[in-house]
C-alpha cells in the first residue's frame, strides 16, 4: 500500500526542523563539550558559531534569486541535503577553518529554508488553514531544540565525534521524510510572487516592523549560543544541569508558536509582537541579576517559546501589513535584515567576550537591543496597510 505524501504543514516543519532547530541550536549544547575535548577554545567555539551567523546572512540575500533560479522544491531539497552534510563532515577533529566552512553552509541552508521553505509550505494551503499551517512550521525549530537537548548530552558520553554524527542521522531523517513533498506541493516555483508593488511603498507599511525583527537578532544571541556555556562553565553547573535546561528551553520552543498565535488572536498581531519583545527583554536581563537555579530553569523554558514564538508572530505581522502576495518578499528582507544584525552581533559579542570573558555584558547589551525593538514594534502601523 502506499503511504500519504507528507503535506504542506510537515514538509515545512521538517525544513524548520532541520534548517534551524537542528542546524542552529543543537550547536549550542556542543560548545563546551567540544572545548573540554580540546577541539577548540571557548573563543573559537564562539566564532564557529558566529560563522553559522555569516552563512544565514549569505543564505537570507540569495533565497529568492535561488529559489526563482533553481524552483522552490530542488532549492529545498539541496538545502536539507546540506544540513546534512555540514553535520556529517564535522564528526572528527579538523581544522578551525574546516568547522568553520560547514557552520557556514549550515547557515546559509538554514535562511533558504526559512524564507523560501516556509513561505512556500504556508502559501501552499487556502487561506483559512494558513495559521494553522504556520504554527505546525515553525514548531519544527522548538522539536530541533528539544530533541538535541535531550539526546546531546547523552550522546557526549560517547564523544564529540558520536553527537555530530547521530545530529547528522537525526537530520536525514527529516531530509527523506519531508524530501517527496516538496516536489507535490501546489507551489507555482518561478511564478509571480509578488504583486508588483514598490519597494518604497512596502518598506513604509513594514520598516518599523522589519527594524523591531532585526534588532531581536541582537537579542536572542546570548541565550541561543552562549546560554548553554554560561551555565555550565560561567556558572559552574556542569554539563548535566545545563543540558537540562537547554532541554526546558527547547520544550518551551515546541509550545512557543502555538501560545504565540493563541496570544496574536486575542491581542492582534502588533500587540503580540510588542509583548513578546517585551517580555523577551527582560527575560534577557535576567541574569544580570545573579538568578538562582530556578529563576533560571523559568528562563530557559519561556526564552524557549518566546523565540519561534517572535518568528512566527513577525511572519504573521508581514503578512497583516503586505499581503499574502507579497509575504515571501517581505519577509526575505525581514529575514535578511534579521540575518545582518545576526551576524554583525554575534562576531561583535564573540569579540565582546573574548576580550572581556563576560558573559553579562553580553546580556546587557542584548536586553538593551530589545528594549529598542519593543518601541519600534510599537510605533508600527496599527492595522493591516493594504
Amino acid at each position: 500500500m502506499r503511504l500519504p505524501t507528507p503535506g504542506p504543514g510537515l514538509a515545512g516543519a521538517a525544513a524548520t526542523f532541520a534548517g534551524i532547530g537542528l542546524a542552529r541550536f543543537a550547536y549550542t549544547p556542543l560548545i563546551p563539550a567540544m572545548v573540554e575535548a580540546g577541539w577548540f577554545s571557548a573563543a573559537q567555539s564562539a566564532y564557529l558559531g558566529a560563522a553559522n551567523l555569516l552563512g544565514y546572512l549569505v543564505g537570507a540575500i540569495t533565497a529568492n534569486r535561488l529559489a526563482a533560479m533553481l524552483g522552490v522544491a530542488r532549492l529545498a531539497r539541496l538545502s536539507l541535503a546540506g544540513v546534512v552534510a555540514s553535520f556529517l563532515l564535522c564528526a572528527t577533529p579538523a581544522p578551525f577553518a574546516w568547522f568553520a566552512l560547514w557552520r557556514f553552509v549550515s547557515g546559509v541552508t538554514g535562511a533558504v529554508l526559512m524564507i523560501a521553505g516556509v513561505s512556500a509550505a504556508i502559501g501552499a494551503v487556502p487561506a483559512a488553514s494558513r495559521a494553522g499551517t504556520a504554527a505546525r512550521v515553525f514548531t519544527g525549530i522548538g522539536l530541533g531544540a528539544l530533541l538535541s537537548a535531550v539526546v546531546v548530552p547523552m550522546l557526549l558520553r560517547a564523544g564529540v565525534g558520536t553527537a555530530w554524527l547521530t545530529l547528522g542521522g537525526l537530520a536525514l531523517a527529516a531530509c527523506l521524510l519531508a524530501w517527496p513533498a516538496w516536489g507535490r506541493l501546489p507551489v507555482p516555483d518561478g511564478a509571480t510572487t509578488d504583486t508588483g508593488r514598490p519597494a518604497g511603498h512596502l518598506l513604509a507599511l513594514t520598516g518599523t516592523t522589519l527594524a523591531a525583527y532585526a534588532l531581536d537578532a541582537v537579542g536572542f544571541i546570548p541565550h541561543t549560543v552562549f546560554w548553554v556555556d554560561y551555565l555550565a562553565r560561567g556558572r559552574g553547573l556542569g554539563m548535566d544541569a545545563a543540558g537540562v535546561q537547554w532541554a526546558l528551553f527547547g520544550l518551551g520552543a515546541v509550545a512557543g508558536p502555538a501560545l504565540a498565535s493563541f496570544v496574536a488572536r486575542h491581542l492582534g498581531w502588533r500587540r503580540a509582537l510588542v509583548g513578546i519583545l517585551a517580555a523577551k527583554a527582560g527575560i534577557v536581563a535576567l541574569p544580570l541579576a545573579a538568578p538562582g537555579p530556578a529563576v533560571l530553569a523559568a528562563s530557559s523554558l519561556v526564552m524557549g517559546a518566546l523565540v519561534p514564538g517572535t518568528v512566527a508572530v513577525t511572519s504573521a505581522r508581514m503578512a497583516e501589513l503586505a499581503g499574502i502576495t507579497d509575504h515571501r518578499r517581505v519577509w526575505g528582507w525581514a529575514t535578511t535584515a534579521f540575518a545582518l544584525l545576526q551576524a554583525g552581533a554575534g562576531y561583535a559579542l564573540a569579540a565582546v567576550f573574548e576580550h572581556t570573558g563576560s558573559y553579562l555584558a553580553l546580556f546587557a547589551i542584548s536586553s538593551t537591543a530589545l528594549l529598542a525593538a519593543v518601541a519600534l514594534a510599537w510605533a508600527s502601523p496599527a492595522g493591516g496597510g493594504r
